[in-house]
């Protein structure tokens, strides 16, 4: 996942070369999955097909590896609750600073397509879910 949101490029911009304090989200970083992957509508921050019903929630993820060349990873294992029921095929996933609303910060689609049905566990292991500024 590679692809910044236009609310993150806009607050990097201002602290960076305009001396506006940017306000980190803290321990408050939470992995979402989407149906349709849909560059543009994650760009400008729009969720309308964030996976929902069945149990789904966003995960809170803490622990990430240290920085390399613009790039880190996911310490341990991001797992999402188990589906009560079908969520549908899954395509794409997000990082928010919200375990709802909030604001998208990073994007990208999943190397495979999912679907995910009732009973499932959708998890990404340790590692698995990288993120490269690039």
């Amino acid at each position: 996942m590679s692809a910044l949101s236009n609310y993150l490029e806009n607050a990097l911009i201002n602290h960076v070369l305009r001396n506006t304090a940017l306000t980190t989200p803290g321990t408050s970083v939470y992995v979402g999955l989407i149906k349709f992957y849909e560059t543009d509508k994650l760009e400008a921050g729009t969720l309308t097909q964030e996976v929902s019903g069945g149990s789904y929630a966003r995960v809170q993820v803490t622990a990430w590896d240290a920085p390399s060349n613009g790039a880190t990873q996911n310490t341990g294992a991001t797992t999402f609750p188990t589906s009560t029921a079908d969520w549908g095929m899954v395509s794409g996933v997000f990082v928010a600073d919200s375990s709802t609303s909030g604001n998208v910060l990073l994007h990208g689609s999943l190397t495979s397509v999912r679907d995910v049905n009732s009973g499932d566990v959708f998890k990404f292991n340790a590692g698995d879910l990288d993120i490269t500024f690039a």
